[in-house]
């Protein structure tokens, strides 16, 4: 019997909702079908007397989620897209995104399009597109203490009411790069239209295999932001007496003392977006940010030469 998953974002009423229906809907069409939130793919916080907090990420996907399964539908904001990305990818599962949030730059239909596109995908009429991730590690002492799949972004900065943090980056075999700033971002091409898009950074489309990084708020004129290839490793020292926050996808992270390590790789798992129609992603570009529209308005009340 063919197996779908539903993950869904359990604090939108319309989203428990419509995975309630869905769930009757196919399994009354001779589906196996999963139901599961995409709490599993929180991070959660760990605390500096309590440093290791996450599950290996081989194993955070739902009880039913495997290799076996055709496909899985996400209904959320693109929060839960994020999660759902650490929780299937690892099994290799394409995910049909649903909006049901505020901006769903990551997610591929609205709900009142959910009918037509399922249909679609049930009859295999969609192409697969692979976006990379990065797996990030806290090292202590040579010991791993944290890690986590990271679809976006890994974002290392200074506690509220602590001063400017001085990081030493180190690339591959390049000399490492000395940065003092609030923080330090390095992003995947998916978050390059994410937080660092904000702190400066330049777009990077989905295919090209590299890394990104982006200082925050830097101390130099000639701190600027950086792509490089992602089969590089990259380390990050702390620099600075005080602890620091590490924060994965704007979603949880851990504390970085002094003397500890961030690795960030580029992850062995890759997730899998079904895409109802060839990806173009200048169109969402152009859809959820207004990029490349004409800077003038042209008003349609009048004729224009």
């Amino acid at each position: 019997m063919p197996k779908i998953g539903v993950i869904y974002n359990d604090i939108k009423p319309i989203a428990c909702q419509v995975a309630e229906d869905l769930q009757k809907q196919l399994e009354s069409q001779g589906y196996q079908v999963y139901l599961a939130t995409g709490y599993a793919g929180i991070l959660g916080y760990s605390y500096p007397h309590r440093p290791v907090c996450h599950s290996p990420i081989e194993q955070i996907a739902p009880p039913g989620f495997d290799k076996d399964m055709s496909f899985a539908i996400v209904l959320g904001g693109d929060g839960t897209v994020l999660s759902a990305s650490r929780q299937v990818a690892p099994h290799n599962i394409p995910l049909l995104t649903v909006n049901t949030g505020h901006l769903g730059f990551l997610t591929e239909i609205y709900l009142n399009q959910l009918s037509t596109a399922l249909e679609q995908v049930l009859r295999s009429k969609y192409e697969i597109e692979t976006r990379s991730m990065m797996k990030v590690t806290v090292i202590r002492e040579d010991i791993a203490l944290w890690e986590a799949l990271c679809l976006n972004e890994v974002v290392v900065h200074r506690e509220p009411l602590t001063s400017m943090c001085h990081f030493e980056i180190a690339i591959g075999r390049h000399s490492p790069v000395d940065i003092a700033a609030d923080g330090v971002i390095i992003s995947t091409p998916t978050g390059s239209t994410a937080y660092s898009l904000s702190a400066g950074g330049p777009v990077v489309t989905p295919d090209v295999p590299v890394f990104q990084l982006a200082p925050i708020c830097p101390h130099s004129l000639a701190s600027r932001a950086l792509v490089f290839s992602d089969k590089e490793l990259v380390t990050i020292f702390p620099a600075t007496p005080n602890q620091m926050v590490m924060v994965v996808d704007g979603n949880a992270g851990c504390y970085i003392l002094p003397d500890d390590q961030v690795r960030i790789v580029r992850s062995p798992y890759d997730v899998k977006f079904i895409r109802l129609q060839s990806p173009e992603f200048f169109r969402i570009l152009r859809e959820k940010l207004g990029w490349g529209l004409p800077h003038i308005a042209k008003p349609t009340s009048v004729e224009l030469p």
